[in-house]
């Protein structure tokens, strides 16, 4: 059994990132959840919808034991399984100016989407080394490679993950394992809802927020073997407003 496991997929890019897989991969959908099980099993019910096979797995990617404990226990319940492919999507926001951001508003922001690339991807990247054959993709941010203000913990987390995905790259190259980054601009999901839509449009040439399923198909393509001479890519996907 191939899978692929998608971190932080029960809502908005993950969600839209498990349903694409499931039409356009013949892979089993690992669904990773950290608190939300209601939108994760609705995200099952998409994938099974589409035609492919997944299931849920809860852990929070911050805490290294406990990411260790459910994927070794899911590994030893499958023993056959392979996990090809990795979307680290998991990631939180805790917006404020860096003069007023609490020490737990950095570390919680930084910890979710550093850490978590750590603690998933360490898990599964020697296997992938001994399989020669992987697919890494790293879901980073606008913010995290031109900044932005009132996200200095956010920008400093996706900026690292951005480091992280071009030195992995290099690693891993020779075993045909392929490292990439996507950068999403404004999307439409739950975590950009509070934004005033009609005042960022502006700032967009194509003149409008992008789509989760936008985001997914893009994916889908680095997850895919058509992508193989791709890697250490961090490509963007911002109608136009920095690349």
């Amino acid at each position: 059994m191939k899978c692929a496991l998608v971190t932080g997929g029960s809502r908005g890019i993950g969600s839209a990132i498990c349903e694409k897989l499931a039409q356009d991969s013949s892979y089993h959908i690992l669904i990773n959840y950290h608190s939300n099980k209601e939108a994760a099993e609705k995200t099952l019910e998409k994938v099974i919808a589409n035609g492919a096979t997944g299931e849920i797995l809860q852990f929070d990617v911050v805490n290294f034991e406990e990411v260790k404990s459910v994927l070794t226990q899911w590994q030893e319940a499958n023993p056959t399984a392979i996990v090809e492919a990795i979307v680290n999507n998991a990631g939180i926001t805790k917006d404020g100016l860096f003069m007023w951001m609490s020490p737990e508003d950095w570390s919680s922001v930084v910890n979710t989407s550093l850490n978590g690339f750590f603690n998933v991807t360490n898990f599964f990247i020697q296997k992938m080394l001994r399989n020669k054959y992987g697919r890494i993709v790293n879901i980073v941010s606008l913010s995290g490679v031109k900044g932005t203000a009132g996200q200095t913990n956010y920008s400093a987390a996706k900026g690292a993950v951005v480091a992280a995905t071009k030195a992995l790259a290099q690693e891993v190259a020779k075993r045909n394992i392929t490292v990439n980054a996507v950068a999403p601009g404004f999307i439409k999901t739950d975590m950009t809802s509070q934004l005033d839509e009609k005042e960022l449009i502006k700032m967009v040439p194509v003149n409008r927020f992008g789509e989760a399923e936008e985001v997914a198909d893009l994916v889908s393509f680095l997850v895919s073997k058509k992508s193989s001479y791709i890697t250490g890519e961090i490509i963007n996907i911002n109608g136009g407003i920095y690349s």
